[in-house]
């Protein structure tokens, strides 16, 4: 049987040159450039980041997810002083077991020796590639804080030294301003772009804010491989959300307000809110409290629930967030404002400008 168009994956293709992947943000945080999309008109805008504050109404709901990257990236040497990367997959765990991605993979029983006394053995590996290695000291997380790198995605440049240079500017810039809770070994990269003064902006027109905790996996760097996305697995993400937040997007959708996702962490949230702990009253899907975690995969034929604006980047080619934008507001829609930020020579990916889909 023929596969809908938009369940397939070579669908979500799309060219991007090589010099507009971005290797660094924009020297001030607020300074990108913003890619308006009204997704009923297909119009398109080009803003800065700093208008965004007028596509906000009185009473309508930014919702933003706090989590926070951990240098969860970690140099070590082999006995033979070979050089070994680990990439730790649950920083926050509290025993003396790690699951980590590893490079070069080691056999089992083969020790890594790290700065401060620390070393690891490796103990086992499983099916997905994940290596489980137990370290011989706690505090790891701490030892992580003082010595990791920060985890950022492949086709951004951290090589020959670039990694440990440019340490220290990393683990401002890929973070969050408010980012508050350590467990994600990517950032919400859509969240990059504010600042104090724009919360302080928004909060003087009346707009309201949320916080809820989506801890990014690694599954955000993991590639689809199934022609079908129908076919395609989530990895888990641990999330959670207070009733005092719950209850603030709540009272935005009780009085008709716009809830406003700012990136697919927080949007798959809240969709898997409306699907785990939500209510229906009067026809509108309402949240509460909840921890859990999520696999949720949105991609065209998805019908939102709670979020009704988006905020997001401009996302790899056959990737999981192109597909959860394409859904908000049409593939085609989506394919063709990407193509036009290519030829306004927008710059791409984790680093780079920003998206709103009104």
């Amino acid at each position: 049987m023929e596969l809908m168009s938009d369940n397939l994956l070579s669908n979500y293709d799309y060219e991007i040159p090589h010099e507009l992947i971005a290797q660094k943000p924009t020297d001030k945080r607020a300074d990108s450039r913003l890619f308006v999309i009204n997704k009923n008109s297909g119009s398109f805008e080009h803003r800065k980041f700093a208008d965004i504050i007028e596509y906000f109404n009185d009473g309508d709901c930014l919702v933003i997810n706090t989590t926070k990257v951990v240098p969860s990236r970690l140099f070590g040497k082999k006995i033979s002083g070979g050089k070994v990367e680990l990439l730790f997959l649950d920083p926050c765990q509290a025993n003396s077991e790690y699951r980590v991605l590893m490079k070069p993979f080691l056999a089992t029983g083969t020790k890594v020796f790290f700065d401060d006394c620390f070393e690891c053995v490796v103990k086992s590996k499983t099916e997905e590639g994940e290596v489980v290695v137990e370290f011989n000291k706690p505090d790891v997380l701490e030892f992580l804080e003082k010595r990791g790198i920060m985890p950022l995605p492949p086709y951004i440049n951290r090589k020959s030294g670039l990694a440990e240079e440019l340490s220290d500017f990393d683990k401002e810039r890929y973070q969050t301003v408010y980012a508050v809770v350590p467990g994600a070994i990517a950032a919400p990269t859509a969240g990059l772009h504010f600042t104090d003064d724009i919360f302080n902006s928004l909060q003087s027109k009346g707009i309201k804010i949320a916080k809820l905790t989506l801890h990014v996996g690694w599954g955000t760097f993991k590639p689809i491989v199934s022609s079908d996305l129908n076919e395609h697995k989530m990895m888990s993400e641990k999330y959670y959300i207070d009733s005092e937040n719950a209850a603030i997007i709540n009272e935005a959708i009780k009085n008709n307000k716009k809830i406003v996702s700012v990136g697919t962490t927080s949007t798959r949230a809240l969709e898997s809110l409306a699907k785990t702990a939500g209510f229906v009253e009067n026809g509108k899907t309402y949240i509460k409290e909840f921890s859990g975690e999520t696999a949720i995969f949105i991609h065209p034929g998805y019908k939102f629930k709670i979020v009704n604006a988006l905020i997001t980047n401009l996302h790899l080619p056959k990737s999981t967030p192109l597909m959860m934008a394409s859904a908000f507001c049409a593939r085609e829609i989506m394919l063709k404002a990407y193509n036009e930020a290519v030829k306004e020579k927008y710059r791409f990916f984790s680093y780079g400008d920003s998206m709103i889909i009104i």
